[in-house]
């Protein structure tokens, strides 16, 4: 019989805690290899092998990989030669990491990003332990949305929508601590119990140089495309260029490292850890009660989430005010944008469309927004607010519009997007004193980024969208004359192997909408197109497509395109104050790949990759174009030319209507 004393218990208690601790860092030791997640390319802009382009960008990845000896994030940039722009370089490695493993997961993702994206002026690599990217524009765009990956497991089918109200609470509370983390770095790990028994990790990263706002804005787009994408997933992850989040049912990072920092209590998440607390300190009679009426009230609200996502499916419209409160972290107060615009006043009005009138405002924070204050008569306004609110926020792209949050409060309804200094492209092409003002330079660049944000919607974003409401009103330029495209207004969600829809209801903008949507209510992403051929046209020409019509009677703008580019003399159709300075090549090419757009069979028209591609390489060969459709050839329905001005929402008995608002197609990918 042995006889063990107090002593000898206190040592042993300490050896296995000692071994615990080794196993525990061993184990994490063993997994600490770059594990490469995903990468992401511009695929639209490269540099030529050789040049001084590529000598910088290996300067700058060695500066990056030399600097994580002291850093775990870093931000660099360097000039580049004959260019405006610099080129900008950024790192960031998990918090939990140590330097050694920090550097190696830099230096891997340094060797690999110019090998995954060949010659591009763009991209961004992922890493479980650390992230690279690198761009010669502004950090302030993000050039791809959400990259979400998935477990192959799930929880099981009686459990999944319990999982899916616990996940919810679980990450609101975690990207609650990391905006709000006292170190500052904006990193928080969080552990919870599932059931009572399973314990599921997460873990959630923004860039430090993020505001809080932003870091809260980055977190809320990668929580919901977790909920887009991995319902009753056993883990999963998001990642975007300024943050990231994900949870497992196993320890994937260094517990050990991240037990020691300080812990904040989520307003959202208290009540739901408020069962697990009382497990712990009070009588297991009580647990069990409490538990029960737990229970009860979260397949409550399961079953209702799940009703809710099936009517959104199924009926869009059909969402109700209070399912908006999924993203109320986004929700401005009446009062504060009561405050910013200076109680709406006539001086802070900036612009009125179809659906409301917006505003200039500024926040507490100095920020500059735009109001959109949606007619609280509007049916209409009502549906589109439901839906650009939910959806816009997950559109980031440097030619998009950014929104910031939005106002639900009685009867208003407004959205807070940024303040776009430059007003309209409209403001600038179709006036005669400001025409001046957009060189060749200009109209090429906002060309290009048109392409480009159209071609994120067509293909890049999470959702297929369309936005069948392209002109030059509904394009902003930025203080540099950069071009983000606004207004995305009604969503409609189909299946994915639908490449084209009917509808009765028509809403556009005359001019600009394609034959087959105008006289049957067909569109497709080859709609857009045909507007995008529109406005590449009438940046060449200073001319809005109808002026021509209405003001001589004769032909319309692609009309008169296809007349001049028929008599082989396609350079007179060129806006006058460009004749001095423009490049001969890169307006035949603009001409061209516009008459190519504009075809009357949506076939015969390209798509949106091929046009980027076709605005950005010489090399590729443009097909001959046909003959456009003309609105004078009577293609265009009576009823929607009689009595509708473009700039003005119409209401009539008949399903047909012009907007300023766009119309948002979404297709699940």
């Amino acid at each position: 019989m042995y006889i063990i004393n107090s002593s000898t218990t206190t040592q042993l208690i300490l050896l296995l805690l000692l071994l615990a601790s080794l196993l525990t860092s061993l184990t994490f030791s063993l997994s600490v290899s770059p594990i490469y997640n995903s990468h992401a390319c511009t695929d639209t802009s490269y540099y030529q092998p050789n040049s001084n382009f590529q000598t910088t960008l290996k300067t700058l990845l060695s500066s990056l990989v030399n600097t994580t000896i002291h850093n775990t994030f870093y931000t660099s940039h360097i000039p580049l030669f004959n260019s405006p722009n610099d080129l900008k370089g950024i790192f960031l490695c998990r918090a939990d990491v140590t330097p050694s493993i920090c550097h190696n997961c830099v230096t891997a993702a340094a060797n690999n990003i110019t090998t995954l994206c060949k010659n591009q002026t763009e991209s961004i690599i992922w890493y479980d332990q650390c992230f690279l990217r690198y761009s010669n524009d502004s950090f302030l765009n993000h050039m791809v949305p959400a990259i979400t990956l998935e477990s192959d497991e799930n929880v099981p089918d009686s459990e999944s929508t319990l999982f899916s109200d616990f996940l919810a609470n679980f990450l609101k509370g975690l990207a609650y601590e990391t905006v709000n983390s006292p170190s500052g770095q904006k990193f928080a790990a969080k552990e919870e119990i599932f059931l009572g028994s399973v314990k599921v990790y997460s873990l959630a990263q923004c860039t430090p140089d993020l505001s809080t706002f932003d870091c809260n804005t980055c977190l809320q787009s990668a929580i919901s495309s977790i909920g887009n994408c991995c319902n009753g997933k056993r883990g999963a992850r998001s990642l975007l260029p300024s943050c990231n989040i994900r949870y497992e049912f196993y320890p994937f990072y260094n517990v050990s490292a991240v037990s020691t920092q300080p812990k904040l209590t989520s307003p959202s998440s208290g009540k739901s850890t408020v069962p697990l607390i009382i497990a712990i300190f009070v009588p297991t009679v009580v647990v069990m009660a409490l538990l029960i009426v737990g229970f009860y009230f979260l397949r409550k609200r399961a079953i209702k989430k799940y009703e809710y996502s099936n009517t959104f499916v199924q009926d869009p419209s059909s969402i109700r005010r209070e399912d908006l409160t999924d993203i109320d972290c986004l929700q401005f107060d009446f009062s504060t944008i009561e405050a910013a615009t200076n109680c709406f006043s006539d001086e802070n009005k900036i612009g009125q469309g179809g659906f409301g009138v917006v505003y200039k405002g500024v926040l507490p924070n100095g920020l500059e927004i735009a109001v959109k204050r949606l007619s609280i008569t509007s049916l209409q306004g009502a549906i589109e607010f439901r839906n650009e609110a939910s959806l816009v926020a997950k559109l980031q792209h440097r030619n998009l519009v950014r929104m910031f949050g939005f106002c639900l409060e009685g009867r208003e309804k407004m959205l807070v997007y940024e303040y776009i200094p430059n007003k309209s492209l409209d403001h600038f092409l179709f006036d005669s004193a400001k025409q001046r003002e957009l060189d060749w330079s200009s109209r090429h660049k906002i060309i290009v980024g048109i392409a480009r944000g159209i071609l994120y919607l067509h293909e890049d974003s999470q959702l297929r969208i369309i936005h069948r409401d392209l002109k030059a009103s509904n394009v902003l330029l930025d203080e540099n004359m950069n071009p983000k495209i606004s207004d995305f207004g009604m969503a409609k969600i189909f299946q994915p192997d639908q490449t084209q829809v009917n509808t009765g209801r028509i809403v556009g903008t005359y001019g600009y909408m394609s034959p087959e949507y105008a006289m049957r209510g067909q569109f497709s992403v080859k709609s857009d197109v045909f507007s995008f051929g529109v406005l590449v046209l009438e940046i060449v020409s200073g001319k809005k497509n109808t002026d021509l019509n209405q003001r001589n009677h004769t032909d319309d703008l692609l009309s008169y395109a296809w007349k001049k580019w028929s008599e082989q003399t396609p350079l007179e159709l060129l806006d006058p104050t460009l004749r001095d300075s423009y490049s001969r090549n890169e307006v035949m090419r603009c001409i061209h790949i516009g008459l190519l757009c504009v075809q009357e069979s949506p076939y015969d028209r390209p798509s949106m990759e091929t046009i980027a591609l076709m605005l950005n390489s010489y090399s590729v060969t443009l097909s001959l174009p046909r003959q456009p459709p003309s609105l004078m050839r009577g293609r265009t329905p009576d009823r929607i030319k009689q009595g509708l001005d473009s700039d003005q929402s119409t209401t009539c008995s008949i399903p047909w209507s012009v907007n300023e608002v766009s119309i948002t197609e979404v297709y699940p990918r």
